[in-house]
């Protein structure tokens, strides 16, 4: 079963993307920040990384920055934001998002994306 962190300091946020995956059939772990998000990658892996860009102590871009720095194999991570602007898109590419979805996203989106970014999307 795969596995997916969720990176979120809202839990009504959280507990959305939860049930979207865990529905789909993905196990999900979660985390409020991206300090804790950090660890858990440090500790564990996963096969997908759902990321917030403002959290408090360790934004989204940051976590990504520091995850990509580290010598773990390459996950690949969706940023979702409420920041609409081109260069918030532009900024969490260049942290190292596979993919910028806006907030709130909508389920079959959400789906379409992580399984395209963990290879099990259909041809």
């Amino acid at each position: 079963m795969k596995r997916i962190l969720i990176v979120d300091d809202a839990a009504t946020v959280r507990m959305y993307h939860r049930s979207i995956l865990e529905t789909a059939g993905y196990a999900v772990e979660e985390a409020v920040n991206g300090f804790e998000a950090l660890e858990k990658a440090l500790q564990s892996s996963f096969d997908l990384y759902v990321v917030d860009i403002n959290m408090p102590k360790l934004d989204g871009y940051g976590f990504l920055r520091e995850l990509r720095g580290q010598d773990i194999r390459q996950v690949p991570a969706i940023m979702i934001s409420t920041e609409a602007d081109a260069s918030d898109r532009q900024r969490a590419y260049a942290a190292g998002a596979n993919a910028y979805m806006l907030k709130p996203s909508r389920p079959e989106q959400l789906l379409v994306n992580v399984k395209l970014l963990i290879g099990e999307a259909q041809a």
